[in-house]
């Protein structure tokens, strides 16, 4: 089973091989994830490049709290990111129009992964 930091470090590697994924977005994501795999992580998003770190770095756009094993359920393409915030397993504070956006950059840990 994959571990969240491993999870950042693939999406980090895979933003750094391929910036164009993010499609011109600039953004800093934060993730406040509770549970097993408790943390903070962050995928900052400049022209042209992109990293995903552990901790708090930049001040946030958007931030998503949830669970860590609803994350993870949601980066592996089994829980619907929009399902998990009516639900309520994922909290979304800032801008909403970014939220949106966050399933092209977790796609880029999709890809790695097959």
């Amino acid at each position: 089973m994959t571990t969240i930091k491993e999870i950042f470090q693939m999406i980090d590697a895979q933003l750094k091989e391929d910036p164009s994924r993010v499609d011109g977005i600039v953004a800093v994501y934060q993730f406040n994830l509770s549970g097993d795999e408790a943390g903070i992580y962050q995928v900052i998003l400049h022209p042209n490049e992109g990293t995903a770190i552990e901790g708090e770095k930049e001040a946030p756009d958007c931030t998503l709290s949830i669970d860590s094993h609803d994350f993870k359920k949601m980066v592996e393409g089994e829980l619907n990111g929009t399902e998990a915030f009516m639900s309520g397993k994922l909290k979304i504070d800032g801008d909403m129009g970014l939220a949106l956006r966050l399933q092209q950059i977790l796609e880029a840990y999709n890809n790695i992964k097959q």
